[in-house]
């Protein structure tokens, strides 16, 4: 993987990604520890594989810790901020990447818990650790950040509809968290080739991904985009707290 952040960027700064011990995630958390981070792998179930991660990103000098933690459980959200605070006493970047609500199995309010109420959890556990000049960077899809006013795939539309909401709870925040000196962006990409949730509708639509990649003329893969999550947690925070990748001109703005 190319470097993507300038080498030692983020010397003496400790990161923290949802969701990364594979994709997007992975691949943020990896460019962060490249640039000189401290970085926290943040996995659900899925300890051998974040725990193959962290042993590659040791390489580069940097410490890893890997948290377990079921977001939508606010007693394992905690505890894997006191891990935080008592292996680095501070956070820096807190990227929330992870996401769901496709999974079978799940209780009918599960997209709503996971995308809204558990990235509002895992903030307010994250902010006591984080101080001036620190970033939150929130990951979204266009076709949920324009959901009202651009329809979406039905597949995906309580996705698209509980990811909103939690960007707009989250957006509420905002005032507080500048008087605090935390910067907050919110990332919004197209779908993006190779992730779960991409082969999850192309097993429910199998036109869903080649229909959006003809209309959009592109869609970013997993390296791509999560080059620009991990270059939002860098840059100047936008006017309007937004970072829009790749091609919009399909989508209505409000």
């Amino acid at each position: 993987m190319t470097q993507v952040l300038p080498a030692g960027s983020l010397d003496g700064k400790v990161a923290l990604v949802t969701g990364s011990s594979r994709g997007i995630g992975a691949d943020t958390v990896r460019i962060f520890a490249q640039a000189g981070a401290d970085v926290v792998i943040n996995f659900r179930n899925k300890a051998p594989r974040a725990e193959k991660l962290a042993t590659q990103l040791r390489e580069l000098g940097g410490r890893v810790l890997t948290v377990g933690a079921d977001l939508t459980d606010p007693a394992s959200v905690a505890a894997m901020f006191d891990s935080v605070g008592a292996e680095f006493g501070r956070l820096d970047i807190l990227v929330l990447n992870a996401s769901g609500g496709m999974e079978s199995g799940m209780a009918e309010d599960y997209a709503l818990r996971l995308n809204r109420d558990a990235q509002v959890g895992a903030l307010k556990a994250a902010e006591p650790l984080m101080g001036e000049g620190s970033r939150v960077v929130f990951v979204t899809s266009h076709q949920a950040h324009f959901i009202r006013t651009t329809p979406t795939m039905p597949e995906y539309e309580a996705v698209a509809t509980s990811k909103r909401a939690g960007e707009d709870a989250l957006r509420e925040l905002i005032p507080g968290l500048a008087q605090k000196g935390i910067g907050f962006t919110v990332v919004s990409g197209d779908m993006i080739e190779g992730t779960i949730t991409a082969k999850l509708l192309e097993r429910m639509n199998p036109d869903a991904i080649a229909g959006r990649r003809e209309s959009a003329g592109k869609l970013y893969n997993v390296a791509e985009f999560a080059a620009e999550v991990a270059q939002a947690a860098l840059d100047p925070v936008p006017a309007d707290n937004t970072r829009l990748v790749g091609d919009v001109s399909d989508f209505a703005a409000e």
